[in-house]
């Protein structure tokens, strides 16, 4: 069997245009295993658009990419696993694959790094919606009469496609690799953690965002149970309302992949940590003052009349209004009694991303208004942006390397489904 990411040509990462227009080419090129169809409209009227590949199957496979504007690994992963399905028909096994090229395409449009060469260079252009605007979330957050369109258009599909697997692909900005799931799939580690290895990427054994679950494996984590009492300690939200859960109306399994574009070692110590809860409390009190600097700044940023300034900085506060919780929750509930470095490590990058995520949207604000507080903002992203790297070690890992790797993860979970019977 052929590697999926053989066939990408470019390695940056493509908008949701680009890869509309490729998917386009592959259904032309082959239509009677390939289809193209708009399965929804953004809220700006952007098309989102659905490329199947198969038909008359037994099994049903709904892979969604973008879901996060500011992780755009996975519009790549998709073509790429597209393409390898039309080329090794015998890939697909006995399932029709369905691809959500982007689900929120207007998220995509405010964040724009193609080739980010540092993390610098990546937050200078960065976006990511406040929760009540992100489609696989929305539903956690809002109640039914108030859902975007993208979700609207995402739960039609679960419950049109009635998939025994939904894939949604994500990327972290500097970490490791993990896999979340709705329910185990069991044996997945072993081909997860073999990719990993292969690749040289680090996987994350502590991740902030699935802190308390069950984990049968390095790297795979099981999501709380609908049902269930307590969800992750970082989720403003509730994940068991999320979109990840809808398809268990079908009987289907969620599998969340996530991919570093920057890799840190630092999220893969299995070492123990001397004083983990001290550890917590230090890390609370940088964020909380880290927030407070973004906090006094934003103050003076106008709000304005135009479209992606509102959207700015609706994320900037939504994201700063998080915090408070966050560093309430590691003060008063703080760490385990014995934890390892990576989990330490996991959660220093998780507060140092969100100060860091505010300042680099409110900086955007303030440059387009000629602000006279851009200068002190832009210092201090760059300082932060530095920081974050000299911490973890950051090193790139290549846009062909995290597409191998979740496009690997995406079969392997299908196979390793299939052969539990499900």
């Amino acid at each position: 069997m052929g590697s999926p990411v053989t066939l990408i040509r470019d390695m940056c990462y493509p908008t949701p245009h680009e890869l509309a227009l490729a998917a386009r080419a592959l259904a032309e090129e082959d239509p009677s295993r390939v289809r193209l169809r708009q399965a929804g409209t953004s809220r700006a009227g952007e098309p989102l658009w659905l490329l199947s590949v198969g038909a008359d199957a037994r099994h049903t496979v709904l892979v969604v990419a973008g879901a996060h504007a500011n992780e755009p690994v996975g519009g790549a992963t998709a073509l790429a696993l597209a393409r390898h399905l039309i080329r090794e028909p015998a890939a697909t096994g006995r399932a029709a694959w369905h691809f959500l090229l982007c689900a929120d395409p207007d998220g995509a449009a405010l964040h724009r790094t193609p080739r980010p060469y540092s993390l610098l260079d990546y937050h200078r252009n960065f976006f990511r919606p406040p929760g009540p605007e992100q489609p696989e979330w929305a539903p956690s957050l809002l109640p039914p009469d108030r859902l975007p369109p993208e979700t609207l258009a995402l739960t039609r599909l679960i419950d049109e496609l009635r998939p025994a697997l939904q894939v949604s692909l994500h990327g972290t900005d500097l970490g490791g690799s993990w896999v979340q799931l709705t329910r185990d799939i069991p044996g997945l580690a072993e081909p997860f953690g073999k990719s990993a290895a292969e690749l040289h990427i680090p996987v994350e054994t502590s991740a902030s965002d699935a802190s308390g679950w069950s984990s049968p494996g390095a790297g795979i984590f099981v999501m709380p149970a609908p049902g269930t009492s307590a969800d992750g300690p970082f989720h403003p939200e509730d994940t068991r309302l999320s979109t990840w859960y809808h398809a268990h109306r079908h009987a289907g399994t969620t599998a969340i992949v996530e991919v570093p574009m920057w890799a840190s070692d630092l999220v893969d110590d299995p070492a123990p940590h001397p004083d983990p809860r001290g550890a917590l409390r230090v890390l609370a009190g940088r964020l909380t003052a880290d927030a407070a600097r973004v906090s006094a700044l934003r103050e003076g940023a106008a709000d304005g009349t135009d479209p992606a300034a509102a959207a700015l900085l609706r994320a900037v506060d939504w994201t700063l209004a998080l915090i408070p919780r966050i560093t309430a929750e590691w003060t008063c509930a703080g760490a385990p009694a014995e934890a390892t470095a990576a989990y330490i490590g996991s959660i220093d990058a998780f507060g140092r991303r969100l100060s860091l995520r505010a300042a680099a949207m409110l900086l955007r604000v303030l440059h387009a208004q000629g602000h006279p507080a851009a200068p002190a903002v832009d210092r201090l992203v760059t300082g932060w942006c530095e920081e974050f790297a000299d911490r973890f070690q950051a090193r790139w890992v290549p846009v062909a390397t995290q597409v191998e790797h979740q496009s690997r993860v995406v079969l392997a979970a299908y196979d390793r489904l299939v052969a539990a019977g499900r």
